[in-house]
C-alpha cells in the first residue's frame, strides 16, 4: 500500500474513533443520569446502574457508526484540506475515484465491524441488560403492557399477563378454537415453565370445556401444554425489532407467516440490519465533497455541524421510511434502501458539482 494511502486511512480512522468516542461517553451521560433516577427501586444499586450502561454500549456503537464515520471522515477530510494537504495529493495525481477508494476501504472495515457487533454482540448484551434491571428493580417485562403480551399459534390464541426476566409466564389465557371458528375451550393457568424444546408446564390450571350449550370445568394442579412459542419469541415480543438479531427476526417472521399474520414491519426490520451496516459506504461519498474546499477553522466548525445535521437527518429518513412501508405495504427492500439510496444520489450529485469547479 502506497504512503498516501496509509496516511489518510490513519487519519480517517483515528478521527472516527474520536468521533465515536465522544459519543459513546455522551450517551452514557445521559443513560446514567436516568439511571439514577431509579437507584432506590427495589434492590436497583448504583453499581446495577452502572453495569445497565455499559451493558447498552455496544447497542449504541451500533446506532452511532454510521453519523460517527459521516462526522470523523467530514473532520478528517476538512483538517487535511485546511492543511492544503488534499490539494498537495491531487497535484502529485491522486484523482477522486482513488481517494474515493481509500475511502471506501476505511468504510467497509467499518462496515463489517457495526454487522458483527449489531448481531453477535448488542442483541445478548442488551437483553442482559434489561433483565439486570427488571430483576434488581422487582419489576416484570409486561408492567408496561395494558393487557399483556397475545400471541397466535395456529388455532390457539395467547394471553400472557406477566413475563418474568427467566422466561417464566404468569396469569395465562390459552383460548383453543376449532376449525370453524368456534371456541373449543379456555385453559387458565397461575404460572408456566419453559420445558425443551416445545412444551411448558402449567400449573394451578382451570380448563373451561364447551359442548355447544354445555360447559365443563376442570380443575388440575399442573399439566404440560405444547406450542411453538418459547422465549425466543417472547424475546422478540418484548424489544424493539430493529435491536434484534437476524436469525430471532427470521424465526419470529417465519412463525407469523406460519399463522397467517402480518409481517411487514419485521420484514422491513430484517432488511433495515442488512443494510444498515452499508450507510458507512455512504456517509464516507457524502463526507468526500467537503474535503475539496479550502476554509479555516471557522469553516471546518461549520462543516462538524453540518455532518451533525446530516446524521440526524439520515437517522429520521430511515425512521420514517420504515413507518411509512409499514404503513402503505411497500416493498420492505425499498422501505430499507430508500434512506441509503437518497443521500447515495446526493452524494453523487455534491461530487459531480466539485468536480465541475
Amino acid at each position: 500500500m502506497k504512503i498516501y494511502r496509509r496516511y489518510l486511512s490513519r487519519e480517517v480512522v483515528a478521527a472516527i474513533a474520536l468521533v465515536l468516542a465522544g459519543f459513546l461517553a455522551l450517551f452514557g451521560f445521559f443513560d446514567m443520569i436516568t439511571e439514577v433516577k431509579s437507584v432506590g427501586q427495589g434492590d436497583y444499586q448504583l453499581r446495577h446502574a452502572i453495569a445497565f450502561v455499559l451493558l447498552r454500549i455496544p447497542g449504541r456503537v451500533y446506532e452511532l457508526m454510521p453519523i460517527a464515520v459521516l462526522i470523523g471522515t467530514l473532520y478528517a477530510l476538512s483538517t487535511l484540506a485546511r492543511h492544503s494537504e488534499i490539494t498537495v495529493l491531487r497535484a502529485s495525481g491522486m484523482s477522486t475515484p482513488t481517494l474515493l477508494g481509500v475511502l471506501f476501504q476505511v468504510a467497509a472495515v467499518c462496515a463489517v465491524l457495526t454487522f458483527v457487533i449489531g448481531e453477535v454482540v448488542a442483541p445478548p448484551a442488551e437483553r442482559a441488560a434489561q433483565q439486570l434491571r427488571l430483576k434488581e428493580r422487582g419489576r416484570t417485562v409486561s408492567q408496561d403492557l395494558r393487557s399483556g403480551l397475545w400471541v397466535k399459534d395456529e388455532r390457539m390464541f395467547i394471553n400472557v399477563q406477566v413475563v418474568l426476566p427467566d422466561h417464566r409466564l404468569r396469569g395465562i389465557r390459552i383460548y383453543d378454537f376449532d376449525e370453524k371458528a368456534q371456541l373449543r375451550s379456555v385453559i387458565e393457568a397461575a404460572e408456566g415453565e419453559y420445558l425443551p424444546p416445545d412444551g411448558w408446564r402449567l400449573k394451578d390450571i382451570v380448563q373451561t370445556r364447551l359442548y355447544g350449550e354445555r360447559s365443563e370445568i376442570r380443575r388440575l394442579a399442573d399439566m404440560e401444554w405444547r406450542s411453538a412459542l418459547n422465549p425466543d419469541i417472547l424475546s422478540v415480543l418484548m424489544v424493539s425489532p430493529d435491536r434484534m438479531s437476524l436469525p430471532h427476526l427470521s424465526s419470529y417472521i417465519k412463525h407469523l407467516s406460519e399463522n397467517n399474520q402480518k409481517t411487514q414491519r419485521y420484514d422491513i426490520a430484517l432488511w433495515k440490519k442488512i443494510v444498515y451496516p452499508l450507510a458507512a459506504l455512504v456517509m464516507v461519498a457524502l463526507a468526500l465533497p467537503f474535503g475539496y474546499t479550502h476554509n479555516r477553522v471557522s469553516g471546518v466548525s461549520l462543516k462538524i455541524f453540518a455532518g451533525v445535521m446530516i446524521g440526524v437527518f439520515f437517522h429520521m429518513l430511515n425512521g420514517l421510511f420504515s413507518n411509512l412501508g409499514a404503513i402503505n405495504s411497500w416493498s420492505p427492500a425499498l422501505s430499507a434502501l430508500a434512506p441509503s439510496l437518497l443521500f447515495l444520489v446526493a452524494a453523487a450529485g455534491m461530487i459531480w458539482w466539485v468536480e465541475r469547479r
